[in-house]
């Protein structure tokens, strides 16, 4: 009989990762940084585990939105009182706070729980190209990796 491995915490080994999020699309580089923040590229992935390592997004400021999605897509929020509700357009989002929009649509891709906010600990974002986490030997990810490797299926 066959049984399915579960990793434990003491098990998991935690990386850090570079990703240069430079004239990619806001969207298609946040699900591979949840992905490497969930743990997913790992074989030994366990879904009621934070088995996710550190990741370093860099150059936020240029990531692109496709289409018309600047002018059209809002960040909204709310303050709880009354008439509360503040919006505000990616366009404005982008040229203010990158990093927010970039750790939003991160925090989007990730369980709405404990777990999740565990693994939004582990996420860094950052405007330009320069970091301050050096002493941890981060690793690129992304393009001279060969990514088919690690996964499964579609990755």
């Amino acid at each position: 009989m066959r049984t399915t491995y579960m990793a434990k915490p003491e098990e998991i080994k935690r990386n850090w990762y570079v990703i240069d999020a430079a004239g990619k699309p806001l969207g298609r580089g946040a699900t591979e940084v949840a992905r490497l923040l969930r743990g997913k590229h790992k074989p030994e992935f366990t879904p009621h585990l934070d088995c996710g390592d550190h990741v370093i997004v860099l150059n936020a400021a240029q990531t692109v939105l496709t289409g018309r999605k600047l002018e059209q897509k809002f960040y909204y929020r709310h303050s709880g009182y009354p008439g509360g509700l503040t919006k505000i357009d990616y366009a404005t989002m982008m040229d203010k706070k990158p990093e927010k929009a970039v750790y939003l649509a991160i925090k989007g891709m990730l369980p709405h729980n404990r777990l999740g906010r565990a693994m939004l600990k582990k996420l860094r974002v950052y405007r330009d190209d320069q970091h301050s986490h050096q002493a941890q030997q981060p690793q690129h990810w992304g393009e001279g990796r060969d990514d088919k490797t690690e996964g499964g299926p579609g990755s």
